[in-house]
């Protein structure tokens, strides 16, 4: 056979490695390893387009081994060293911004839980002190219809015409009495207490007539 090239064995070969050189420039480090099918696709082609015209047909290329030298070699120890740290900087990136979301959600949870439970304490206590004076207000009006109709009753039946009003409010300076009398106590057995106003005909909160009108035993 007559080829158009003296050593075709040595002319293939230089165009492969030649050929080769190219490929593995156009990839990565890390791809020169790993797309080993790609390089012998692209050697195939290659060498066909010029072996063919030397009257030679290449039906199959196989890149076996690739041994790198040292200096690939420490380059691809840099640049797993530098993906190693990307990775561990990225996950320790991703863990502080779990922390940090899980530590704001943890705060605006706590602080709506005790914006609710401020509410839930006032509403509680408005509701307590509602009853309470409902309470005491009910009592209130059951202690001055007593104590009315007592004051009522004590005059004898050609007395009583007229006089439901008057004991109604005779009632109510009675009870605003006792009410006077038992703050004052309150305020004098206090520890802080100073001074002790002692009640004038001025200050307790019973007029004259309506003392009169309670101790009348017409």
């Amino acid at each position: 056979a007559r080829y158009n090239v003296q050593d075709v064995m040595l002319a293939i070969l230089n165009l492969c490695l030649t050929q080769l050189r190219e490929e593995v420039g156009k990839l990565t480090l890390d791809e020169s390893f790993s797309s080993r099918e790609r390089i012998n696709f692209a050697l195939l082609k290659d060498l066909n387009a010029v072996a063919s015209t030397w009257g030679v047909e290449i039906t199959r290329v196989e890149l076996q081994n690739m041994e790198p030298s040292r200096d690939i070699l420490s380059a691809m120890e840099l640049q797993m060293a530098a993906e190693r740290k990307k990775r561990a900087a990225i996950l320790r990136s991703e863990g502080e911004r779990e922390t940090f979301i899980n530590e704001a959600e943890g705060r605006a949870s706590a602080t709506i839980a005790n914006a609710e439970a401020q509410k839930q304490t006032v509403l509680l206590r408005a509701q307590a002190e509602a009853e309470r004076q409902r309470l005491e207000a009910d009592g209130l009006k059951t202690a001055i219809s007593i104590l009315a109709k007592t004051l009522y009753d004590s005059y004898g039946d050609g007395y009583q015409g007229g006089r439901e009003k008057e004991s109604v409010e005779g009632a109510v300076q009675f009870l605003s009495l006792i009410r006077y009398l038992e703050t004052q106590a309150a305020f004098a057995e206090s520890d802080g207490t100073k001074v002790l106003m002692l009640p004038s005909k001025n200050s307790l909160p019973l007029t004259y007539g309506g003392l009169q009108f309670m101790l009348d035993d017409q």
